[in-house]
């Protein structure tokens, strides 16, 4: 593997940091700010679209797709600083256009879509006019297990269209008033085999049936401004033409898109954890107790050394996983996209755990970043897959090296 990252992403790595330190960070609290006085949390901060535009003017726009006919073209490993950079704050991804999950409908699209799908959802969602949301899981099965999933998607009697029917929850993005379309999965085929019986549909969100019924919290968290919705799809019509890539290639489609995804989110990883030294360090300089600094405690200075090893290990391995995706592709990379999805939120929770710790009550309070990025980062030890999903494919990986 070559560490040396070439002069395009060098150069994109200087830019992002220009901008994150003169227009992102200087605007958190703004943002902050202009969600708590909206009529709720979903709404859209004006800010928000300001630092879009600023960010698009600047080149720094979908670095995240690979796609040379629809994005940047950088490839996974030159993704990875950058999205790494761009993990530093709560805000920083959706400023770039390269916000969950719209990075992995984008990729869907690009991917899998018809042109008549990509330019009508495709080319809006590039252009940050719109957002997007991914309905998979549902709360009445294992959704760890994608083949429980229950939604059916039937297709009508002429064959011009499908039904779909069915609960979803955690539909990533459903709550922000911009989003208009949802990529669903359900059950096309009961009968086929067991990875052959799911399809994915695209639904406009304002089909007749669609019913966004609650959005669910995490950790208290509305997760503004694109929340998590509990929809019921009740006898929604979609047209023929709706449907992506073919009956029965759902599965593989979610298989496509979670492996990006997954890795997107451990860079991004990198940069919560890197941010959370950062504001350990300097809280640890800046605060006395008992007659000395506490960076001066011996019990400091270790957790601050164990932070820095921790970092450098999963960042490591998330361009070990970035750089066999690139090479070998996602399916060959699968062990190490697994590993590091086990990894990283671990490693993140605890650099966060110990800058928590640094702040005392501060630390837990809405006054700093760290409580917001200790419950995202929590729930991505479920997101994408469970801890106990990846170490079970891990382990029969390894087991067919025997």
């Amino acid at each position: 593997m070559d560490f040396d990252l070439p002069e395009t992403t060098q150069h994109l790595s200087r830019r992002l940091v220009e901008f994150m330190n003169e227009e992102v960070y200087p605007n958190e609290a703004l943002y902050a700010e202009q969600v708590r006085q909206g009529p709720s949390p979903w709404v859209v901060p004006q800010v928000m679209e300001t630092l879009k535009a600023r960010a698009r003017a600047a080149g720094l726009w979908n670095l995240f797709l690979p796609n040379k006919e629809w994005g940047s073209g950088l490839s996974n490993l030159e993704y990875a600083p950058l999205c790494e950079i761009m993990g530093q704050s709560p805000i920083a991804p959706e400023v770039f256009n390269c916000s969950a999950p719209d990075t992995g409908n984008m990729e869907i699209l690009a991917r899998y879509g018809s042109k008549d799908q990509q330019q009508q959802w495709l080319v809006p969602l590039l252009a940050g006019q719109i957002r997007s949301c991914f309905s998979m899981t549902e709360p009445d099965v294992a959704s760890s297990d994608a083949t429980n999933i229950r939604t059916s998607i039937r297709r009508l009697d002429g064959g011009d269209g499908y039904e779909v029917n069915g609960r979803k929850w955690w539909s990533s993005g459903a709550g922000d008033p911009r989003c208009q379309i949802a990529i669903v999965m359900g059950k096309t085929n009961p009968e086929a085999p067991i990875h052959d019986q799911q399809s994915m549909v695209l639904v406009p969100l304002d089909t007749p049936g669609v019913h966004i019924e609650r959005m669910v919290s995490v950790f208290g968290y509305d997760a503004a401004p694109h929340g998590h919705g509990e929809i019921h799809y009740d006898h929604v019509r979609v047209p023929a033409e709706n449907l992506l890539w073919a009956e029965g290639k759902g599965f593989a489609i979610a298989q496509g898109r979670l492996g990006p995804g997954r890795i997107h989110h451990c860079m991004r990883l990198i940069g919560v954890a890197e941010r959370a030294l950062e504001m350990m360090m300097e809280r640890a300089s800046s605060r006395v107790t008992f007659g000395k600094p506490l960076v001066q405690q011996g019990v400091i200075r270790n957790w601050i050394a164990q932070s820095r090893i921790e970092i450098n290990q999963a960042r490591l391995l998330t361009l070990q996983a970035a750089d066999m995706m690139d090479k070998l592709g996602n399916k060959a990379a699968r062990k190490e996209i697994a590993m590091i999805k086990v990894v990283a939120p671990s490693m993140a929770l605890r650099v966060l755990d110990r800058a928590i710790q640094v702040f005392g009550a501060k630390g837990v309070s809405h006054d700093t970043v760290l409580a917001q990025f200790w419950a995202h980062t929590r729930a991505l030890r479920l997101a994408d897959g469970p801890d106990e999903v990846h170490l079970e494919a891990i382990a029969k990986l390894e087991l067919r090296r025997k």
